[in-house]
């Protein structure tokens, strides 16, 4: 009987297979970790062809002998990562640009000089920053000779991961599912399809798109020779916008927020296309039969890819775990404040060339409190976005969390903290391969409508509230805000 998901987790460190039984419950997971290229300062890449065979791998490795369990595959991506590829041999024609690359940021700042953001944000709700797929499209197109001749012949083929894994799994269905496409610059939060007009604006051929479609539903069919039977592809959505579904956030007001690779908040703003005017995103949730259900957005570049960072780069910490350990070990992080810029600044500063601070530093300054400003960045981060909700209308009455550093109880209760309100997370964190989950098993019917997905395959929760005195509180954000002007 199939009763089971297939979710394909294809992220910016990993990628992960995952099985899911109708109730909510993971049966089995593998993952296997991506090569990040780093060519030059700010340049970040993939081998898309690396994120294809270690994907397929995964997928293979849970589903072993039992692909007539699966009813459905739902994929979620690492967004706005672009890849090019030639539609007749079906290979990458360069790496893919990952969406924290930054090589476009003179790109953009001439199109905000030349007076397009405004523009460009009503149609889209995006701004003018490298972030974004259409520009790294667009560079591309000006410094690839192979895409260049691709795109000549009529050959080139231009997708966000989640199109790229389709692609390749069902032997040449060319689609992105709304959510991704609503991240590109090209798709106006109205339109059905890729808006010529942004598309000329960009200089990237409408041609080399793919068809914009529903998040759920029965959108292509994976090849039998790649799990040994012919499974429906029917669940498409961006990571941050999985997150946010796996989380139930389904009601206009609700909010999520992710602590990744980076950080992501999103608010269900229902049928109403989201406007900012305090430099947050609007986007597209999620598409049934083509009506959308939009999110007001606001992400950071940089949270667990911090503490990679004390790991990798500074070995200050062997482990992301003991980060909480050390923590807790003081009691304050000695006026050490970290704004972590390492790939520039997001919502709702949008300043591609800062670059990361480390202030406070004395003495008396160690490993503790280093790792303890890292966490603390995460909340003062976060408390920035909220006071731009808040602007835009839309104030957090609690927040839900999830990503793999909401497992660190400390920073959950620092986010309470300096928010000053309640913080949930899930018994099950791992909400973005959960949404997708969710999005599968609507759109082959094991459930019927996206509210008895969630209510029945969500975890439940553990609630975290403020406690933190309020003078300390603003002594905090007092030392922060005195960082962020040096970044």
């Amino acid at each position: 009987m199939a009763d089971c998901i297939l979710v394909l987790d294809a992220g910016t460190t990993s990628t992960r297979a995952m099985v899911f039984a109708g109730d909510g419950t993971m049966e089995a997971v593998a993952q296997a970790e991506l090569t990040q290229h780093y060519p030059r300062p700010g340049w970040v890449e993939h081998d898309a062809g690396e994120i294809w065979d270690k994907t397929l791998k995964c997928a293979r490795e849970v589903v072993g002998q039992d692909a007539p369990r699966i009813a459905a595959i739902g994929i979620t991506n690492q967004r706005e990562t672009v890849v090019a590829w030639d539609r007749n041999s079906g290979e990458p024609l360069a790496r893919a640009i990952v969406w924290q690359d930054r090589r476009t940021a003179d790109f953009c700042a001439t199109m905000k000089a030349d007076g397009h953001e405004v523009m460009v944000q009503k149609r889209t709700g995006l701004l003018l920053d490298p972030y974004f797929s259409g520009t790294k499209m667009r560079w591309m197109l000006d410094h690839d000779a192979a895409v260049q001749a691709a795109a000549q012949n009529g050959s080139l083929a231009f997708g966000t991961i989640e199109s790229w894994l389709v692609y390749k799994l069902s032997g040449g269905a060319h689609i992105s599912d709304a959510s991704n496409a609503s991240r590109s610059l090209l798709l106006s939060l109205d339109g059905a399809q890729f808006d010529s007009d942004l598309c000329e604006l960009f200089g990237v051929p409408p041609a080399a798109l793919p068809e914009v479609v529903d998040t759920h539903g029965r959108l292509a069919d994976c090849d039998p020779q790649w799990l040994g039977a012919a499974v429906p592809i029917c669940g498409l959505a961006g990571d941050q916008q999985s997150a946010t579904i796996g989380q139930g956030c389904l009601s206009f007001g609700e909010t999520k927020a992710t602590y990744g690779t980076g950080a992501f908040v999103l608010t269900n703003k229902g049928r109403e296309i989201p406007h900012s005017d305090n430099r947050l995103l609007g986007t597209v949730l999620y598409q049934e039969n083509g009506e959308r259900t939009y999110a007001i957005e606001g992400a950071c570049f940089v949270a667990g890819s911090l503490i990679q960072y004390l790991r990798d780069q500074l070995n200050l910490i062997g482990s992301a775990a003991e980060t909480e350990e050390l923590a807790r070990s003081i009691a304050d992080s000695g006026e050490v404040v970290i704004v972590p810029a390492l790939a520039g600044l997001g919502a709702p500063h949008w300043l591609p060339d800062a670059r990361g601070v480390i202030s406070g530093l004395s003495f008396a300054s160690g490993r503790a409190q280093i790792a303890r400003a890292a966490l603390e960045a995460m909340a003062h981060q976060t408390h920035d976005l909220a006071s731009a909700f808040a602007a835009d209308g839309a104030p957090w009455t609690h927040l839900r969390i999830d990503g793999g550093m909401s497992a660190n109880d400390w920073m959950a209760q620092d986010l309470a903290d300096i928010l000053e309100i309640e913080v949930e997370r899930p018994d099950f964190i791992e909400t973005t391969a959960l949404g997708a989950a969710i999005l599968a098993a609507v759109g082959c019917g094991l459930h019927a409508d996206l509210e008895t997905a969630a209510l029945t395959m969500r975890s439940e929760t553990t609630t975290f509230s403020p406690k933190m005195d309020g003078d300390v509180r603003t002594s905090r954000l007092a030392r922060y805000s005195k960082a962020l002007s040096a970044a």
